[in-house]
């Protein structure tokens, strides 16, 4: 597949602007690794290869388990997941596919906001929106995989962190 276009050029200003938007959600004390999980289910859901591969090496690298990993697509079937990763993972699915059902339901989004103040459900939203854009910048453009590791490198200090003091918590 060839890339269409390299929109990070032709936007840069736009792109920046994005990228802040991301670090203010990954800094704002949401698990990285749930944030990582509801890009990953967005991604797979929207079957964007470009996000998949990305969020799935991050997951790795932040010290997630292989099983836990590998089952993200069938989190509902998969015991390893708890009521917060659930309730969180499915909030992903409706905001993801939002125009087939064109609401989010009162139970779910009390559900998920019992695990969640309103800040962090506010980010919540923002991660959910942003993946979803990231998505469709990849799926228009044919996003090139080479690029991965572009981004990987720019994350590598964030997720080698976290990876570490959920280390340190387990000692």
């Amino acid at each position: 597949m060839k890339q269409r276009l390299n929109y990070p050029a032709v936007l840069p200003q736009e792109i920046e602007l994005l990228m802040k938007l991301e670090g203010l959600v990954e800094e704002s004390g949401l698990p990285l690794n749930l944030i990582e999980m509801v890009k990953l289910r967005s991604s797979i859901l929207n079957g964007c290869s470009f996000c998949v591969r990305l969020h799935t090496q991050r997951l790795r690298r932040q010290g997630e388990p292989d099983l836990r990993v590998d089952l993200v697509s069938a989190w509902r079937e998969a015991p390893c997941f708890d009521a917060r990763e659930r309730a969180t993972l499915e909030f992903t699915e409706a905001l993801t596919l939002v125009s087939q059902s064109q609401q989010i339901p009162d139970e779910l989004y009390d559900r998920v906001h019992s695990f969640f103040s309103d800040r962090e459900m506010a980010t919540l939203t923002l991660a959910i929106g942003m993946i979803n854009t990231w998505n469709r910048f990849a799926l228009a453009f044919q996003s090139d995989l080479s690029s991965i590791d572009y981004l990987l490198k720019k994350t590598a200090e964030m997720d080698e962190a976290f990876a570490e003091s959920r280390l340190a918590a387990c000692s």
